[in-house]
């Protein structure tokens, strides 16, 4: 298979226009059929400079787009209710999909991968969440975890009781 010109970006592997190198199979069974990349021929290298032109371009509108973005969502706080038992539980967890799905709701829109999460949320409480904007731009905001329903005190000592 030899060498690919990269037409779209591709996570982890490269931007339109890079010349990569992968492994038959990846060229074969996913990037050549989603039109992402090319052989790299003699044909496909005259076409590369043309794509790294038009992807220094892209790469500026991106960056000022995601700059924008980044400075509107760090002074957000977004909550999520969700449902505890009487002991505080959750059932479930909160997920980097709930996340994409609180922004959705406020008007931005975000993907899964860009949500960095090292797992999901399990406990009641207040998050810093890091947000992977384009052009390498991260953001951060706040996410409160609550229950849906009005939960009493919390009381000290309650574990203890349990055991005798």
């Amino acid at each position: 298979m030899g060498n690919l010109l990269l037409l779209d970006d591709v996570d982890s592997l490269g931007r339109s226009g890079d010349i990569v190198k992968v492994k038959p199979g990846y060229a074969r069974n996913y990037l050549i059929p989603q039109k992402k990349a090319v052989v790299a021929d003699k044909r496909a290298l005259r076409m590369q400079a043309k794509l790294q032109e038009e992807r220094a371009k892209q790469a500026l509108i991106d960056k000022k787009e995601s700059e924008e973005q980044s400075s509107h969502i760090q002074s957000m706080t977004l909550t999520i209710k969700v449902k505890v038992d009487q002991d505080r539980h959750m059932y479930g967890s909160v997920s980097a999909v709930d996340i994409v799905q609180l922004f959705a709701k406020e008007g931005i829109s975000l993907e899964k991968r860009q949500i960095i999460l090292a797992h999901p949320i399990k406990e009641l409480g207040v998050y810093p969440i890091t947000i992977k904007l384009k052009e390498g731009i991260t953001s951060s905001m706040i996410l409160k975890v609550e229950s849906e329903h009005e939960l009493p005190p919390l009381v000290e000592g309650r574990e203890d009781r349990k055991e005798e």
